[in-house]
């Protein structure tokens, strides 16, 4: 039987996240440890640690966190066979979710990652509800370097939010980037593809996971987005995001006329356009002022890094 270790990065992590200690403490397929990267020791709830024995704390600070270093530095504490990394707002939808989410690693030694279906919250707004349902289908599915013809950079979409990875295949790859604003795991999912292994999209693995972004926060979210891109070429270049992009938008817009939902269509418009707006300069970042950049990123404390570099 493989073992399975949980990394889980937090920030004030809340209530809820005693309820997503106890899903994962509890799941059919046991896991051996909860590694929780918790940034900035005074937010945490020593009282876990007594109530879940499986989980194990590491505090940083908040300047110390990195999307891909934190992650990186936390794989480096797991001895498990496969790896499972997913954000404190995901919840398990059922006791099944790591045995469905682990099966695609365990069926084909040629799948690397392996990531969860998303499911909107109840609370969630009426578009992003759909959004969900377009990235993540009802269909499981592996996707290989040939598929970019087809799929374009869908080929490489794998989401930390909740994605399993083999720790041999980790290793050989040289894990997740040391440092990154952004898409860290679309970048490791990317080397890996080119490396010729799959990446599994597991449909009857699911997470309850959505938010209601702002048109600002999507702004923000794209701008990171498109520096990730920018930065990494050697993953992105061949295959541009703005057809997914449209694709969307096309899909969304029919969607909601379909439904009669017609007075929402100027909202996609609006979300549509901050998304584009955020990502086309991010892409384009390099030109830009450094006031500029700090007023666009969600993640000043990734530039500060850079200046230090």
């Amino acid at each position: 039987m493989e073992t399975v270790d949980i990394i889980i990065p937090a920030y004030r992590p809340g209530n809820e996240f005693e309820k997503l200690l106890d899903s994962l403490s509890t799941q059919n397929y046991p896991v051996e440890k909860i590694l929780v990267m918790n940034t900035e020791e005074k937010f945490w709830n020593p009282k876990w640690e007594d109530a879940f024995p499986k989980v194990k704390v590491t505090h940083l600070k908040k300047e110390d966190f990195d999307h891909g270093g934190t992650r990186r530095a936390a794989a480096k504490l797991s001895d498990a066979d496969i790896m499972v990394f997913m954000t404190q707002d995901a919840v398990p939808a059922d006791q099944d979710l790591i045995q469905n989410l682990i099966r695609p690693l365990q069926e084909n030694p040629k799948v690397g990652a392996a990531f969860a279906r998303q499911l909107a919250r109840e609370d969630c707004a009426y578009l992003e509800k759909y959004t969900r349902t377009f990235n993540y289908p009802d269909k499981s599915s592996v996707k290989w370097e040939k598929d970019t013809a087809a799929y374009g950079i869908k080929t490489y979409f794998c989401s930390n939010v909740c994605a399993a990875y083999k720790k041999k295949i980790y290793q050989e790859m040289g894990g997740f980037i040391e440092h990154a604003i952004f898409n860290e795991d679309m970048i490791y999912a990317g080397t890996m593809a080119k490396k010729g292994y799959g990446i599994a999209y597991a449909a009857d693995a699911c997470v309850i996971h959505s938010h209601n972004y702002s048109c600002r926060q999507q702004f923000h979210r794209n701008f990171d987005l498109g520096v990730s891109q920018a930065e990494h070429p050697e993953i992105f270049a061949g295959v541009p995001s703005e057809g997914e992009g449209i694709r969307l938008v096309k899909k969304s817009l029919a969607y909601l006329v379909k439904t009669g939902h017609i007075w929402l269509i100027p909202g996609l418009i609006a979300q549509s356009g901050f998304k584009y707006a955020g990502y086309f300069l991010g892409k384009r970042y390099r030109k830009l002022p450094e006031k500029m950049i700090l007023f666009c990123t969600m993640n000043r404390e990734y530039w500060k890094k850079q200046e230090e570099k």
